[in-house]
């Protein structure tokens, strides 16, 4: 157990849902000491009833929440609020960053792994980005920073789902998960998720990388190859799709204009090899591929069998910043494969399929 506070990153675009998010979390009556950095403070609206005074910066809640905004540096904040932590005494047990509508999340995320102050004293827990299920769609398509807060994401939270039909949900997720199929996704109305799905979920801890699944075991809702199963969801009235306006291009990726088949510059690619891996090879091959494109891949996990090693080996990357571990060893009757997420814009899907297959041992 770490007594490092974990930080999460709470992204999406303007009118997700976010401000709703954090009104619940600096209000209800959770139990927990939350302090959220939010850009503005007057963007969230915070009833004035409910702030008990404090310094210019820094608003305390009735609840016991703390409410900050960054107008200089997150790093400074950061140190600012650990300030506050009394030995024995945490004046809060997880600090959420809000970043503005139209950041992406790589460089907050960073902080946390560069700036060895801010690295000692806390955690990287997270990035959750809240989505509009009604609007996602036209965001994505004219929005780069929309397809980099999905494709960065540890959990993808999808709101406002009253204000759609299944049919669409199951589109809008189809397309979330070809941008990140990594993040699990969890829908809400009016942002009312459980706060334990977009809290303390481990997504920066190499122990926690359990199952990278790139087969994605089952394709979306309405995809080819998709089995429906109990947990669907799915209602069986033929939905009318002609009221969408386009063509789906079910199952199969068009190279239609985007906007239409939604060919996203972002997307997911997902790599295996049942045969161990020369570790040496593999190490020198992720280093260059990340010195080499590190600007354009987002984010990067995988659990590698290296040959002649007992434990997997972890990595994951954001951006350039890469760790990786040898974590707990092979179960006797484990199927023993390497397998690996890289999340970028352009990459070029049968090179790096070359190159990490050509890394086996």
């Amino acid at each position: 157990m770490t007594d490092k506070i974990p930080v999460t990153v709470l992204t999406g675009y303007l009118g997700a849902g976010k401000t709703t998010l954090l009104n619940r979390i600096l209000t209800e009556d959770h139990g927990k000491r939350y302090a959220v950095i939010v850009n503005e403070f007057g963007e969230i609206g915070i009833d004035n009833d409910l702030v008990v005074g404090a310094d210019e910066d820094v608003f305390e809640m009735n609840n016991g929440c703390v409410c900050c905004t960054v107008r200089g540096d997150l790093i400074r904040v950061v140190a600012g609020l650990m300030k506050r932590q009394r030995p024995g005494k945490p004046a809060f047990d997880a600090i959420i960053v809000e970043t503005t509508g139209l950041a992406d999340p790589g460089p907050v995320a960073q902080t946390f792994f560069v700036d060895e102050d801010v690295k000692a004293k806390t955690q990287l827990d997270s990035v959750t980005a809240l989505v509009d299920a009604k609007h996602v769609m036209a965001r994505l398509d004219d929005s780069k920073e929309a397809r980099e807060q999905v494709a960065f994401a540890d959990r993808i939270i999808l709101n406002k789902t009253d204000l759609v039909t299944e049919a669409e949900l199951v589109e809008v997720e189809a397309r979330l998960r070809r941008l990140n199929p990594l993040a699990p996704i969890t829908r809400a109305e009016r942002a009312n998720v459980p706060l334990d799905q977009v809290l303390g979920l481990g997504g920066f801890d190499l122990g926690r990388i359990l199952d990278i699944n790139p087969e994605f075991a089952n394709p979306g809702h309405g995809e080819a190859g998709h089995v429906h199963d109990e947990h669907c969801g799915h209602d069986h009235h033929d939905h009318d799709h002609a009221h969408h306006g386009h063509d789906h291009a079910h199952g199969a990726q068009s190279s239609g204009a985007r906007g239409h088949a939604h060919e996203d510059d972002i997307k997911g690619i997902s790599l295996s090899l049942e045969r161990p891996m020369d570790g040496t090879k593999f190490t020198a091959w992720l280093d260059r591929l990340l010195g080499e494109q590190g600007q354009n891949i987002l984010r990067a996990k995988g659990i590698i069998d290296v040959n002649g090693e007992d434990r997997r080996l972890v990595f994951q990357a954001v951006h350039m910043i890469l760790e990786g571990d040898l974590q707990k060893p092979w179960g006797a009757n484990e199927r023993r494969w390497s397998r690996a997420v890289f999340i970028g814009r352009d990459l070029d899907e049968a090179a790096l399929k070359a190159g990490f297959e050509a890394c086996a041992a």
